[in-house]
């Protein structure tokens, strides 16, 4: 099994310092390659101080400037909010100022809050459509010159600058859905999957949906990536830290996903716990069940058992407004103690 890296800047509240946030960030990923974790994953999000990432492709380029090896990837771009020949050239520039290092991933977006801003009129539902017109397309402006007239965007003949420095740029797809899933081995792209707060059950549905997939397509080479929050402790004070902060995202994360409460100067309101249903979870026995919190030992044990399901690639997500010193205790019992057992 690979690791890979999610890593957001965020801040709960205005008193918590921007430049110690940018620092503590880059100091994970630091840590990540160090360790020879495979991917640091950036994803994009605006207006929105719990995930400040407004260009993905910035942080990749800031990352790979400070690391050795760890591979940079977008996880992910919204389709729907870039023009293609853009996107193509940002995501080349990466590639180029990183040495060839660039993973790029494509999604379909998470909160109607956010479309409503950056694309008004159009529904979170229908965003899979943009997702699809833009992933080959930005293969084809890749290689040369192109001219498009699909439903999502027209342009005459052109093509990317610069190029990507990669023969071949690795492709992802961020999936839930069968026709995601279907979409994104018709096309030869690895998968990232995050179950959010749900159990196992949930990881074990989305290989389901990819078994599915692969026997249409007839065959698949791909990764296939599952991200989950995770916090390793071995102490009381670090757990007990690390459920009063997931709960406390998930109530801002709440309010995104079920469209209540309001935003105030990029800080979500929290939804009271106990008015939260569907994806988000919050009773703490089940969060700590079924993320990838607990000790060495646990976590060796739960990420053992993702392995035998068939997940290529554990993707740690460091950010739910987790205090930074417990964050960096967390990474290096799981440098020190977790990695090894999967060497």
């Amino acid at each position: 099994m690979k690791f890979h890296l999610a890593v957001n800047l965020e801040r709960m509240d205005a008193g918590t310092c921007m430049m110690a946030v940018r620092d503590h960030t880059l100091e994970l990923v630091q840590m990540a390659d160090k360790a020879g974790f495979e991917v640091a994953w950036a994803a994009e999000h605006h207006a929105l101080e719990m995930t400040i990432a407004p260009n993905p492709f910035q942080l990749m380029t800031w990352w790979a400037d400070h690391t050795e090896r760890i591979r940079v990837g977008c996880g992910v771009a919204n389709a729907a909010y870039w023009h293609p020949i853009n996107l193509a050239g940002e995501a080349a520039m990466v590639d180029l100022l990183s040495g060839g290092r660039l993973e790029l991933g494509l999604g379909s977006g998470a909160y109607q809050r956010e479309f409503d801003r950056m694309h008004p009129g159009l529904p979170q539902p229908e965003s899979y459509k943009f997702l699809q017109e833009m992933l080959p397309l930005v293969r084809e402006l890749w290689k040369g010159d192109v001219e498009h007239n699909g439903d999502k965007w027209q342009f005459p003949k052109s093509t990317s600058c610069p190029k990507p420095v990669q023969d071949e740029v690795p492709m992802w797809v961020a999936a839930r859905s069968p026709i995601t899933f279907d979409y994104a081995v018709e096309n030869d792209c690895n998968i990232m999957c995050w179950p959010l707060t749900m159990p196992f059950s949930e990881a074990e549905k989305y290989r389901g949906q990819l078994d599915e997939s692969i026997a249409k397509a007839g065959g698949w080479t791909g990764t296939f990536a599952l991200m989950r929050h995770t916090s390793v402790y071995d102490n009381e004070d670090d757990r007990a830290a690390t459920m009063g902060a997931i709960r406390n995202v998930l109530g801002q994360f709440g309010n995104l996903m079920m469209k209540k409460g309001d935003v105030v100067n990029g800080f979500p309101d929290r939804v009271p716990l106990e008015e939260l249903e569907g994806n988000v979870r919050v009773e703490p026995a089940m969060l700590e069940e079924n993320l990838m919190f607990g000790s060495p030992e646990t976590v060796i044990s739960k990420l053992k058992a993702y392995e035998k399901l068939g997940v290529d690639a554990f993707i740690y997500y460091a950010s739910m407004g987790l205090d930074m010193e417990v964050q960096k205790r967390s990474m290096r019992l799981f440098i020190n103690e977790v990695m090894p057992e999967f060497a």
